[in-house]
């Protein structure tokens, strides 16, 4: 018997994921992706963790969310405070976690109707 969490109506539910993408409502994503709990999941302009800089979090303030669940690849890895001060000042919450942690906890906080932003990266990056 196939199990799947109750979510609301037009929300984007991470289906699966994996070391090189993910899928997101039965569409796949091979790239960096920032995927926000309604409308439209996007490329995230980011080639890798070293490269994450202030306009790679305006991207995620532009999309208006509550909090960032933020997929740092296959092992936990922190963005520098200062990259973290538009989220702040915005009083947006932010977590940082592996990428399969934080496809999980995405799930569970779209679950709950959270205004929830996963920006996820992958190892071979887009």
């Amino acid at each position: 018997m196939k199990m799947q969490a109750d979510r609301p109506e037009g929300s984007n539910a991470i289906i699966r994921h994996g070391a090189e993408g993910v899928v997101v409502n039965g569409r796949e994503h091979r790239h960096n992706v920032l995927v926000p709990w309604r409308g439209e999941i996007v490329p995230w302009a980011v080639g890798s963790f070293d490269a994450l800089d202030d306009a790679s979090f305006e991207a995620l303030i532009a999309l208006g969310p509550e909090l960032v669940i933020f997929g740092s690849g296959s092992r936990i890895r922190f963005p520098r405070p200062a990259l973290l001060k538009a989220l702040m000042a915005r009083r947006i919450g932010f977590e940082a976690m592996d990428t399969p942690a934080a496809c999980r906890t995405y799930n569970v906080l779209l679950g709950e109707g959270r205004a929830v932003v996963a920006a996820l990266l992958f190892e071979r990056g887009g």
